[in-house]
Protein backbone atom coordinates (compact mmCIF):
# COMPACT_ATOMS: atom_id res chain seq x y z
CA UNK A 1 0.00 0.00 0.00
CA UNK A 2 2.84 2.62 0.72
CA UNK A 3 4.37 1.75 -2.40
CA UNK A 4 0.77 2.48 -4.20
CA UNK A 5 0.49 5.83 -2.35
CA UNK A 6 3.89 6.51 -3.47
CA UNK A 7 3.45 6.09 -6.79
CA UNK A 8 0.24 7.93 -7.01
CA UNK A 9 2.35 11.05 -5.16
CA UNK A 10 4.88 10.90 -8.05
CA UNK A 11 2.30 10.74 -10.60
CA UNK A 12 0.15 13.57 -8.95
CA UNK A 13 3.37 15.68 -8.74
CA UNK A 14 4.25 15.08 -12.51
CA UNK A 15 0.76 16.40 -13.63
CA UNK A 16 0.25 19.30 -11.21
CA UNK A 17 4.08 20.36 -12.93
CA UNK A 18 3.06 19.71 -16.45
CA UNK A 19 -0.33 22.04 -15.47
CA UNK A 20 1.31 24.42 -14.54
CA UNK A 21 4.01 24.75 -17.37
CA UNK A 22 0.99 24.85 -19.72
CA UNK A 23 -0.81 27.75 -17.85
CA UNK A 24 2.28 30.00 -18.23
CA UNK A 25 3.04 28.91 -21.95
CA UNK A 26 -1.13 30.24 -22.15
CA UNK A 27 -0.17 33.81 -20.20
CA UNK A 28 2.83 33.92 -22.34
CA UNK A 29 1.02 33.32 -25.79
CA UNK A 30 -1.87 35.58 -24.82
CA UNK A 31 0.49 38.42 -23.72
CA UNK A 32 2.07 37.70 -27.08
CA UNK A 33 -1.20 38.65 -29.04
CA UNK A 34 -1.77 41.28 -26.71
CA UNK A 35 1.61 43.12 -27.52
CA UNK A 36 1.28 42.35 -31.53
CA UNK A 37 -2.75 44.13 -31.63
CA UNK A 38 -3.94 40.57 -32.54
CA UNK A 39 -6.23 39.73 -29.82
CA UNK A 40 -8.71 37.82 -31.61
CA UNK A 41 -6.70 35.30 -33.49
CA UNK A 42 -5.58 31.58 -32.65
CA UNK A 43 -2.45 30.65 -30.81
CA UNK A 44 -0.38 28.05 -32.18
CA UNK A 45 -0.79 25.28 -28.85
CA UNK A 46 -3.14 27.82 -27.19
CA UNK A 47 -5.18 26.92 -24.20
CA UNK A 48 -8.72 28.02 -22.97
CA UNK A 49 -10.46 30.61 -24.46
CA UNK A 50 -9.04 33.67 -27.41
CA UNK A 51 -8.03 36.30 -25.94
CA UNK A 52 -10.71 38.87 -25.18
CA UNK A 53 -11.65 41.94 -26.93
CA UNK A 54 -14.71 43.45 -26.12
CA UNK A 55 -17.47 42.92 -22.57
CA UNK A 56 -19.48 40.24 -24.73
CA UNK A 57 -16.54 38.09 -24.33
CA UNK A 58 -15.52 39.31 -20.76
CA UNK A 59 -19.22 38.22 -20.05
CA UNK A 60 -18.56 34.59 -21.29
CA UNK A 61 -15.07 34.32 -20.36
CA UNK A 62 -16.26 34.86 -16.65
CA UNK A 63 -19.07 32.67 -17.11
CA UNK A 64 -16.80 30.03 -18.40
CA UNK A 65 -14.52 30.30 -15.25
CA UNK A 66 -17.64 29.95 -13.37
CA UNK A 67 -18.26 26.85 -14.84
CA UNK A 68 -15.14 25.51 -14.81
CA UNK A 69 -14.30 25.98 -11.27
CA UNK A 70 -18.20 24.22 -10.69
CA UNK A 71 -16.42 21.06 -12.61
CA UNK A 72 -13.05 21.17 -11.06
CA UNK A 73 -14.63 21.12 -7.27
CA UNK A 74 -17.30 18.30 -8.10
CA UNK A 75 -14.73 15.75 -10.15
CA UNK A 76 -11.90 15.95 -7.14
CA UNK A 77 -15.10 15.76 -4.58
CA UNK A 78 -16.03 12.69 -7.05
CA UNK A 79 -12.58 11.20 -7.06
CA UNK A 80 -12.13 11.56 -2.70
CA UNK A 81 -15.54 9.69 -2.54
CA UNK A 82 -14.50 6.79 -5.13
CA UNK A 83 -11.07 6.48 -3.29
CA UNK A 84 -13.01 6.52 0.24
CA UNK A 85 -15.46 3.62 -1.16
CA UNK A 86 -12.35 1.67 -2.13
CA UNK A 87 -10.40 1.75 0.85
CA UNK A 88 -13.48 1.67 3.35
CA UNK A 89 -15.59 -0.99 1.67
CA UNK A 90 -12.79 -2.70 0.15
CA UNK A 91 -13.50 -7.24 1.03
CA UNK A 92 -10.50 -7.31 3.43
CA UNK A 93 -12.04 -4.85 5.27
CA UNK A 94 -15.78 -5.77 5.31
CA UNK A 95 -15.83 -9.96 5.52
CA UNK A 96 -19.40 -9.61 6.15
CA UNK A 97 -20.52 -6.99 3.38
CA UNK A 98 -23.91 -4.38 4.57
CA UNK A 99 -27.28 -5.60 2.91
CA UNK A 100 -28.42 -1.95 2.98
CA UNK A 101 -30.41 -0.84 0.19
CA UNK A 102 -32.30 2.35 1.27
CA UNK A 103 -30.81 5.84 2.65
CA UNK A 104 -33.34 8.54 2.83
CA UNK A 105 -31.40 11.54 3.83
CA UNK A 106 -28.60 10.63 0.83
CA UNK A 107 -30.67 10.13 -1.05
CA UNK A 108 -31.98 13.40 -0.36
CA UNK A 109 -28.78 14.89 -0.48
CA UNK A 110 -28.33 13.66 -4.45
CA UNK A 111 -31.14 14.90 -6.07
CA UNK A 112 -31.11 18.56 -3.98
CA UNK A 113 -27.09 19.29 -4.45
CA UNK A 114 -27.39 18.93 -8.50
CA UNK A 115 -30.56 20.58 -8.66
CA UNK A 116 -29.21 23.77 -6.64
CA UNK A 117 -25.61 23.30 -8.53
CA UNK A 118 -27.87 24.05 -11.71
CA UNK A 119 -29.59 26.56 -10.32
CA UNK A 120 -26.23 28.48 -9.48
CA UNK A 121 -25.27 27.51 -12.98
CA UNK A 122 -28.53 28.74 -14.72
CA UNK A 123 -28.76 32.46 -12.96
CA UNK A 124 -25.81 33.54 -14.56
CA UNK A 125 -26.25 31.36 -18.36
CA UNK A 126 -29.99 33.74 -18.56
CA UNK A 127 -28.24 36.74 -17.83
CA UNK A 128 -25.61 35.85 -20.68
CA UNK A 129 -28.28 35.26 -22.74
CA UNK A 130 -30.16 38.22 -22.56
CA UNK A 131 -26.94 40.54 -22.27
CA UNK A 132 -26.42 39.24 -25.87
CA UNK A 133 -29.35 39.62 -27.39
CA UNK A 134 -30.08 43.30 -28.27
CA UNK A 135 -28.30 46.22 -28.44
CA UNK A 136 -29.22 49.04 -26.29
CA UNK A 137 -28.32 52.47 -27.82
CA UNK A 138 -26.70 51.34 -30.61
CA UNK A 139 -23.90 53.84 -32.48
CA UNK A 140 -24.33 52.22 -35.69
CA UNK A 141 -26.06 49.19 -37.53
CA UNK A 142 -24.24 46.76 -39.46
CA UNK A 143 -25.89 44.22 -42.00
CA UNK A 144 -24.46 40.56 -42.18
CA UNK A 145 -25.13 38.17 -45.01
CA UNK A 146 -24.32 34.83 -45.11
CA UNK A 147 -23.73 33.81 -49.21
CA UNK A 148 -22.44 30.15 -50.39
CA UNK A 149 -19.66 30.92 -49.22
CA UNK A 150 -18.92 34.44 -48.26
CA UNK A 151 -20.08 37.18 -46.76
CA UNK A 152 -21.74 40.42 -47.46
CA UNK A 153 -21.96 43.33 -45.16
CA UNK A 154 -24.19 46.54 -45.52
CA UNK A 155 -23.74 49.93 -43.32
CA UNK A 156 -27.00 51.56 -43.62
CA UNK A 157 -25.92 54.48 -41.41
CA UNK A 158 -23.19 55.19 -43.80
CA UNK A 159 -24.82 55.74 -47.26
CA UNK A 160 -26.04 51.94 -47.23
CA UNK A 161 -23.04 51.50 -49.08
CA UNK A 162 -22.08 47.17 -49.39
CA UNK A 163 -19.48 45.24 -50.57
CA UNK A 164 -18.55 41.25 -50.25
CA UNK A 165 -16.15 39.95 -48.54
CA UNK A 166 -14.15 36.31 -49.80
CA UNK A 167 -11.19 34.61 -48.21
CA UNK A 168 -7.62 35.19 -49.47
CA UNK A 169 -6.28 32.45 -51.51
CA UNK A 170 -3.05 30.82 -50.41
CA UNK A 171 -1.25 32.08 -53.68
CA UNK A 172 -2.45 35.45 -52.40
CA UNK A 173 -1.40 35.98 -48.92
CA UNK A 174 0.07 38.52 -48.15
CA UNK A 175 3.01 38.80 -45.10
CA UNK A 176 1.65 38.54 -42.08
CA UNK A 177 -1.84 37.26 -43.51
CA UNK A 178 -3.23 34.24 -42.06
CA UNK A 179 -4.39 30.98 -44.16
CA UNK A 180 -7.83 30.30 -44.17
CA UNK A 181 -8.56 33.10 -42.16
CA UNK A 182 -7.91 36.50 -43.85
CA UNK A 183 -9.90 37.61 -46.22
CA UNK A 184 -10.06 40.80 -49.25
CA UNK A 185 -12.54 43.07 -47.75
CA UNK A 186 -12.81 43.03 -43.93
CA UNK A 187 -15.42 44.93 -41.80
CA UNK A 188 -14.23 47.54 -40.24
CA UNK A 189 -15.77 48.81 -36.97
CA UNK A 190 -14.89 51.77 -34.45
CA UNK A 191 -13.07 51.61 -31.20
CA UNK A 192 -15.55 51.66 -28.23
CA UNK A 193 -19.02 51.85 -30.50
CA UNK A 194 -21.51 49.50 -29.82
CA UNK A 195 -22.97 47.61 -32.98
CA UNK A 196 -26.18 46.71 -33.63
CA UNK A 197 -25.78 43.13 -35.99
CA UNK A 198 -28.53 42.23 -38.31
CA UNK A 199 -28.07 38.70 -39.72
CA UNK A 200 -29.87 37.10 -43.00
CA UNK A 201 -28.93 33.98 -45.38
CA UNK A 202 -29.58 34.50 -49.06
CA UNK A 203 -29.44 30.42 -49.52
CA UNK A 204 -28.77 28.59 -46.49
CA UNK A 205 -27.81 28.67 -42.94
CA UNK A 206 -25.01 29.98 -41.54
CA UNK A 207 -23.25 31.43 -38.61
CA UNK A 208 -21.33 34.37 -38.07
CA UNK A 209 -18.70 33.81 -35.52
CA UNK A 210 -16.24 35.85 -34.05
CA UNK A 211 -14.83 34.19 -30.75
CA UNK A 212 -12.73 36.73 -29.09
CA UNK A 213 -16.13 39.27 -29.63
CA UNK A 214 -18.54 36.67 -27.91
CA UNK A 215 -20.58 36.86 -30.91
CA UNK A 216 -22.11 33.96 -32.74
CA UNK A 217 -25.60 34.53 -34.55
CA UNK A 218 -27.15 32.56 -37.52
CA UNK A 219 -27.65 33.68 -40.76
CA UNK A 220 -31.26 32.59 -41.57
CA UNK A 221 -32.74 32.70 -45.11
CA UNK A 222 -36.16 35.09 -44.78
CA UNK A 223 -35.63 35.50 -41.29
CA UNK A 224 -34.03 38.86 -39.76
CA UNK A 225 -31.65 38.45 -36.35
CA UNK A 226 -30.12 40.85 -34.32
CA UNK A 227 -27.19 40.49 -32.05
CA UNK A 228 -24.06 43.16 -31.11
CA UNK A 229 -20.75 43.45 -30.98
CA UNK A 230 -18.11 46.21 -29.30
CA UNK A 231 -14.40 45.92 -29.48
CA UNK A 232 -12.51 47.77 -26.65
CA UNK A 233 -9.36 48.49 -28.26
CA UNK A 234 -8.16 48.62 -32.02
CA UNK A 235 -7.41 45.41 -33.19
CA UNK A 236 -8.27 42.28 -36.08
CA UNK A 237 -10.15 39.62 -34.75
CA UNK A 238 -11.12 36.67 -36.54
CA UNK A 239 -13.90 34.28 -37.03
CA UNK A 240 -15.35 31.87 -39.07
CA UNK A 241 -18.86 30.26 -40.10
CA UNK A 242 -19.25 27.57 -37.69
CA UNK A 243 -21.94 26.13 -38.89
CA UNK A 244 -22.39 23.07 -41.55
CA UNK A 245 -23.98 25.07 -44.12
CA UNK A 246 -21.94 22.99 -47.17
CA UNK A 247 -19.00 21.59 -48.59
CA UNK A 248 -17.06 24.92 -48.34
CA UNK A 249 -18.52 26.47 -44.80
CA UNK A 250 -15.42 26.35 -43.28
CA UNK A 251 -13.90 28.46 -46.25
CA UNK A 252 -15.89 31.39 -44.87
CA UNK A 253 -13.44 33.26 -42.74
CA UNK A 254 -14.50 36.41 -40.57
CA UNK A 255 -11.93 39.49 -40.30
CA UNK A 256 -13.62 42.09 -37.88
CA UNK A 257 -11.01 45.55 -38.06
CA UNK A 258 -11.51 47.71 -35.44
CA UNK A 259 -10.16 51.15 -35.78
CA UNK A 260 -10.03 54.36 -34.06
CA UNK A 261 -13.54 56.78 -34.58
CA UNK A 262 -11.48 58.76 -36.67
CA UNK A 263 -10.39 56.27 -38.84
CA UNK A 264 -13.35 54.31 -39.21
CA UNK A 265 -15.22 57.55 -40.49
CA UNK A 266 -12.30 58.27 -42.86
CA UNK A 267 -12.78 54.90 -44.12
CA UNK A 268 -16.41 54.97 -44.54
CA UNK A 269 -16.09 57.85 -46.69
CA UNK A 270 -13.81 56.35 -48.65
CA UNK A 271 -15.83 53.12 -48.98
CA UNK A 272 -18.82 55.07 -49.47
CA UNK A 273 -17.29 56.80 -52.95
CA UNK A 274 -15.71 53.47 -53.78
CA UNK A 275 -18.25 50.88 -53.67
CA UNK A 276 -20.62 52.51 -55.19
CA UNK A 277 -18.23 52.69 -58.27
CA UNK A 278 -17.64 48.53 -57.81
CA UNK A 279 -14.17 49.54 -56.79
CA UNK A 280 -12.58 47.56 -53.88
CA UNK A 281 -12.13 50.43 -50.95
CA UNK A 282 -8.91 51.78 -50.25
CA UNK A 283 -6.72 50.31 -47.67
CA UNK A 284 -8.06 49.97 -44.24
CA UNK A 285 -5.67 52.36 -41.37
CA UNK A 286 -2.99 50.11 -40.47
CA UNK A 287 -2.64 48.23 -37.29
CA UNK A 288 -0.04 46.44 -35.43
CA UNK A 289 1.74 43.56 -37.45
CA UNK A 290 -0.09 40.30 -36.98
CA UNK A 291 2.48 37.01 -36.75
CA UNK A 292 2.46 35.36 -40.66
CA UNK A 293 2.07 32.04 -38.50
CA UNK A 294 -1.13 29.76 -39.25
CA UNK A 295 -3.30 27.46 -36.94
CA UNK A 296 -5.35 25.96 -39.64
CA UNK A 297 -4.48 23.01 -41.60
CA UNK A 298 -7.13 22.97 -44.41
CA UNK A 299 -7.53 22.84 -47.87
CA UNK A 300 -6.94 25.89 -49.71
CA UNK A 301 -10.16 28.65 -49.78
CA UNK A 302 -12.37 28.89 -52.62
CA UNK A 303 -14.51 31.47 -53.61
Amino acid sequence: MRHVISAFRGFAGRAMSAFAWALVAMLVAGGDALAQGMVGAPQPWGMGLQASGGPIKDAISSFNSLVFWIIVIITIFVFLLLCYVVFKFRAAANPNPSRTSHNTLLEVAWTVIPVLILVVIAIPSFRLIYYQDRAVDADLTINVQGRQWYWHYGYPDHGNFTFDSYPVQTADLQPGQLRNLDVDNPLVIPVGATVRILTTGQDVIHSFFVPSLGVQKYTIPGRTMETWLRADRAGTFYGQCNQICGVNHYFMPIVVRAVPPAEFQAWAEQAKTRFAEGLPPGPVPALAAAPAATTLNVAEARR
